[in-house]
C-alpha cells in the first residue's frame, strides 16, 4: 500500500496556520457559551460521518476527558434513536452533521433553523465554526493517512 505524505510534515508552516487557526476558534467558541462538552460532540460526531479514524480516537479521548460519559459516546451515531441527550446536545449535533454533509438539504436547513432556536445566534455560530473547523482537520488526517496507534485504557501509548 503506498504511504501517503503527511501535509503536516511536508508543508509544516501550513500546519503552524491551521493550529493557530484551530487555536483561535476554540477560544472564541468558549467564550459566545459552547461548553467543552458541546465541543466534543461536534468534533466526534463530525469525525464518525467523514470516517477519519486518527480524530476520532483522538476526540472520543477528549470528549471523555470533558465529562462526556460513555454511554453518550457509544450512542453517538444513533442519538437520533435515543432520549438520552439533551436538546442543547441534539442542537450541537444537528449543527455537526448539517455541516458535514454537504450540500445542505431541506432536512439539514431545517436542522440547522431548529440548532439556531435552541442555541441563539452566537452559540449556534460558535457551533458551525468548530464544525468548519474539525471538517478541514478530518481531510488533513485522511488525505495523509494518519495512523492510531494502540493505547492502553489511560489513554497512554502501549508502543
Amino acid at each position: 500500500m503506498d504511504t501517503r505524505p503527511f501535509l503536516d510534515k511536508v508543508m509544516p508552516e501550513a500546519w503552524d496556520a491551521a493550529e493557530a487557526y484551530a487555536a483561535s476558534i476554540s477560544k472564541a467558541v468558549l467564550q459566545r457559551g459552547l461548553t467543552a462538552q458541546e465541543v466534543e460532540f461536534i468534533k466526534v460526531r463530525a469525525s464518525q460521518i467523514n470516517g477519519c479514524a486518527f480524530c476520532l480516537d483522538l476526540h472520543c479521548r477528549q470528549a471523555r476527558h470533558a465529562g462526556i460519559p460513555q454511554q453518550k459516546l457509544d450512542l453517538l451515531q444513533a442519538w437520533r434513536e435515543t432520549d438520552v441527550f439533551s436538546e442543547r446536545e441534539a442542537a450541537v449535533l444537528m449543527v455537526a452533521e448539517a455541516a458535514t454533509k454537504m450540500p445542505l438539504t431541506e432536512d439539514s436547513q431545517a436542522d440547522l433553523a431548529a440548532a439556531r432556536n435552541v442555541l441563539g445566534e452566537e452559540v449556534f455560530v460558535a457551533a458551525e465554526w468548530v464544525a468548519v473547523t474539525i471538517n478541514a482537520f478530518n481531510r488533513i488526517s485522511i488525505l495523509s493517512g494518519h495512523p492510531v496507534r494502540p493505547r492502553d485504557a489511560a489513554g497512554k501509548l502501549t508502543h
